[in-house]
């Protein structure tokens, strides 16, 4: 075997293969001075050791920051938004290309993802998708995240990714400047097989950011030229907007989570207080008072709605005013969003792993508040139909082991079908699903 990976580099791409899955193995059960490591390239050792440093699970789904509405906002005022023109003629990720190209900003979040409309499906069902983040912090060895945490481009090879589930790919990435001040200001990536990692590729992503380094600058001349007076230029960091969180998932008493320039706060709602808030974010456009008095307690309840509405206003102005609901219609002031929406825009984005991962249970379990029920099922069987007709076998098998799928025979028989001929797995989907049957 060799010992060294000088020597590593003259074995077959499989034996190579295998050798850095066996130091893997043993790095990521806490042998950080096993021998084995040795046969894998000392930049991927150090970023693995970083990896394990941060905490990094081996088989976690990246963490999604921005929801579709904060990642339009946030990306339309990003300095990159204008250079995505270059990025789709220089790399022209066609829909069949067998690549996808991200785009992202500094702390590794994906802005923008174009390519391969196969390559996405499968990349985003391990959380690749747009919003969410790739830094070695929270996924680990990549080429997204190492070419920032290095500040120079960088391939990852399959077996070498820090993350099981990244391992079936390859990925090229190199890290993009501010042209004047040389601060980094966000990344590009190309993924897919081994095609994504080869010197070719590389050379070609180092030259694509160094095109949009040049527009960048190009840009912020023609800008100054542009202006009747001299201004000074001010340089200011892009960061996401203000967020307002219902946390109902699993929950009988929602937490109301709201974060910006001032800090964070954390509120424990009462149940009634949480199923008014939930109808007035699901129904952003307001709701008459009889309405909303039918979606909360049922019909001809407006005279115990508006008390309730004086108690949850005095408690928002305790904690957040400024989502202290407003009147004819009862809408909400401010942006509200929800875990349970949170899981629907994963499942829209094609990230199946990381929507269920974040599906944390039903919506107020114990709500009977028919606006409430009826939420509840929506959430429930989008999860399930976008699984059943798009996931992986390993997230299907996954949704299997929840309270929702722990009875669902469809489910099991459709992943019992998704499962190799010898899989270890099959007797035991075909006693669950002989039991349901009986």
């Amino acid at each position: 075997m060799p010992s060294s990976w000088s020597s590593r580099r003259e074995v077959s791409p499989e034996t190579s293969r295998l050798l850095i899955e066996r130091a893997h193995e043993e790095l990521v059960v806490g042998n950080v001075g096993d021998p084995r490591l040795a046969d894998v390239r000392p930049l991927v050792r150090d970023s693995w050791r970083r990896s394990l440093a941060h905490l990094v699970g081996a088989e976690g789904a990246p963490p999604v920051d921005l929801t579709a509405e904060e990642l339009e906002a946030y990306r339309s005022a990003h300095p990159l938004a204008g250079a995505m023109d270059m990025v789709r003629a220089l790399l022209a990720p066609d829909s069949d290309s067998g690549v996808i190209v991200a785009v992202g900003d500094a702390a590794g979040r994906l802005l923008w993802i174009e390519g391969d409309r196969h390559v996405r499906s499968l990349t985003g069902a391990m959380g690749f998708v747009e919003g969410a983040n790739w830094s070695e912090q929270a996924v680990g060895t990549s080429a997204p995240g190492t070419a920032l945490a290095l500040d120079r481009s960088v391939q990852i090879h399959g077996a070498e990714h820090y993350n099981r589930l990244v391992q079936p790919w390859s990925c090229t990435a190199a890290p993009l400047h501010d042209p004047e001040t040389r601060r980094v200001v966000g990344l590009i990536d190309v993924t897919g097989g081994t095609d994504a990692a080869t010197p070719q590729a590389q050379l070609l992503v180092d030259a694509t950011a160094r095109a949009i380094e040049s527009e960048l600058l190009v840009a912020r001349l023609r800008a100054r030229s542009a202006a009747t007076a001299p201004v000074p230029v001010r340089r200011t960091a892009v960061r996401a907007p203000e967020r307002n969180v219902l946390r109902v998932l699993g929950r009988d008493r929602a937490l109301l989570e709201v974060s910006g320039a001032s800090g964070e706060s954390i509120t424990e709602l009462s149940a009634r207080h949480a199923e008014i808030l939930l109808m007035l974010a699901v129904h952003r456009q307001g709701l008459s008072s009889e309405r909303l008095a039918e979606l909360v307690y049922g019909e001809d309840a407006e005279a115990t709605l508006r008390p309730e509405l004086v108690r949850l206003r005095k408690a928002l102005e305790r904690t957040a005013p400024h989502l202290v609901p407003a009147s004819r219609p009862y809408r909400l002031p401010a942006d509200l969003e929800t875990d349970a929406h949170q899981v629907i825009s994963l499942l829209d984005r094609g990230a199946h792993r990381v929507a269920l991962a974040a599906y944390r249970g039903r919506v107020l379990p114990d709500s009977f508040a028919p606006g409430v029920e009826e939420f509840r099922d929506t959430v429930r069987l989008a999860l399930r139909e976008a699984l059943l007709a798009e996931a992986s076998v390993d997230v299907l098998l996954a949704y299997a082991d929840t309270d929702d799928g722990a009875d669902d025979a469809e489910v099991l028989s459709l992943a019992l079908s998704m499962l190799p001929a010898r899989s270890p797995k099959r007797a035991g989907l075909v006693a669950r699903i002989e039991r349901l049957q009986a």
